[in-house]
């Protein structure tokens, strides 16, 4: 089941009946510390294919596009591409990679804000006509180097989450899009729709509200230009839970209807990424090196004063690795401590760190975990997205091996999908797991 980001081949371990998540963390984390405790990832495509169907069953009106650069494995874009998924890419080798699975140009939007012109012109040698704009500079980049291009513009919303993220976002201002219509125009570059982008940190759906109304706006205003509106992008953002997605559906379904409405010959679509993803990977890393210090160093929370000991843990993944995506925002997800415990063990305040002794390479702030040795492992779920990239060579990184899994009832279920392994994904190959263990199987993890 082991495989790596640039794997031309891969494999997919099938669970038996009885046999979960956890004992395949288990089976890794007994094999790793007999061969050198390296970082590993365990990858649940299952957890795909039901990220899916739910979306199919809540916004089946909307078409997904999924955000390759969030996790560009192979056993992601096959499965995606198989689920008959579009692809929002950012990159020309995100492009290639995605066509190499034989998916359509026609299933592929080039949305990075500021292309290259090679990446313009490889688009255009390879049929990807739509992409996105939100200035005239970009606009006249388009108009020189792709000739069949088809345009969304990129509209700025009013989200505002209080931060510098207002000062660095994408978009165009309303007032904006009659000039950039003008400039196109002139031009002869198409515009064909509108894209917006909500950030899964916003917490006000007010903002759709004000989005789509926008977004009407814009195609009015470029059917007063002859230009003819066929697609409306409303971006990523979603968290990932089925609450969320049930949410947004709530606030947009209606004004769709309005603004938007079926039979009108406007595509709606997305750009989901970490929904996809981020619940299928989990992480599992080692305790490499272990600092006691006084409980009042630690610059917040904590027991200040307390004669209780506080720890600092260094693990073999940091920043400059798996968990890149915390240089810009919080860790979504809790550190799990591998090894049984009793409820009643004392819990110290604790942080994590990075192999890399630089001071941004902090994981974990502050939490409350057992007195954990060195070789002992922590486990962190949700970490599919943004967290399989090449890493840094910052002391001898090594990139963490990827294990796939699927039980059988989730492989049934891509079957009735349409999916078979030999048709559609063909650089996997389904294996019978050999992991055969009980709940009560212990292993060793000490150094």
């Amino acid at each position: 089941m082991k495989g790596f980001i640039d794997d031309a081949n891969y494999s997919v371990g099938l669970l038996d009946e009885g046999t979960n998540l956890g004992n395949v963390i288990d089976n890794y984390v007994y094999e790793h510390t007999l061969t050198g405790k390296n970082a590993f990832f365990v990858g649940d495509l299952g957890k795909i294919v039901k990220k899916h169907s739910q979306w199919q069953n809540i916004v089946a009106q909307i078409k997904p596009f999924y955000t390759v650069k969030c996790n560009s494995t192979p056993a992601v874009l096959e499965i995606l591409a198989a689920l008959g998924t579009g692809f929002a890419c950012s990159s020309k080798t995100e492009m290639a990679l995605v066509q190499e699975l034989g998916v359509s140009p026609e299933n592929i939007i080039c949305i990075s804000p500021c292309k290259q012109v090679s990446q313009i012109k490889y688009a255009a040698k390879v049929g990807v006509n739509i992409m996105t704009c939100d200035n005239e500079v970009e606009l006249k980049k388009i108009a020189r180097n792709h000739p069949n291009a088809k345009v969304l513009l990129h509209i700025a919303t009013e989200d505002s989450i209080g931060g510098e993220e207002g000062n660095m976002k994408f978009g165009t201002t309303l007032k904006n899009c009659r000039h950039l219509l003008e400039c196109a125009k002139e031009l002869d570059v198409q515009i064909i729709g509108v894209k917006f982008h909500v950030s899964s940190a916003c917490k006000e759906s007010q903002v759709y509200v004000h989005a789509l109304s926008d977004a009407r706006c814009v195609f009015d205003m470029a059917g007063e230009f002859g230009f003819t509106m066929n697609m409306l992008d409303i971006g990523g953002g979603f968290t990932g839970t089925e609450f969320q997605l049930e949410e947004v559906n709530h606030v947009i379904s209606p004004l769709l209807d309005v603004y938007f409405p079926e039979g009108s010959g406007i595509k709606i679509i997305s750009e989901p990424g970490s929904y996809f993803v981020s619940s299928a990977f989990t992480l599992a890393v080692n305790i490499v090196a272990k600092k006691v210090v006084e409980n009042d160093k630690f610059s917040s929370g904590g027991k200040t004063g307390s004669d209780e000991p506080a720890f600092m843990y260094y693990m073999n993944d940091g920043v400059y690795g798996s968990f890149a995506s915390k240089l810009s925002e919080d860790l979504n997800t809790i550190p799990e401590v591998h090894k049984k415990y009793k409820a009643d063990e004392p819990l110290f305040t604790s942080s994590l760190w990075g192999p890399s002794c630089d001071e941004l390479d902090q994981i974990v702030e502050n939490c409350l975990l057992p007195e954990l040795n060195v070789g002992d492992w922590l486990i962190f779920d949700n970490m599919g997205a943004d967290s399989l990239h090449e890493p840094s060579a910052f002391n001898d990184f090594q990139r963490p091996a990827i294990y796939y899994m699927m039980s059988y009832s989730d492989w049934y279920e891509m079957q009735d999908a349409g999916i078979t392994s030999d048709t559609t994904m063909k650089s996997c190959f389904f294996v019978p797991s050999c992991i055969q263990l009980s709940q009560e199987d212990n292993f060793p993890t000490e150094a």
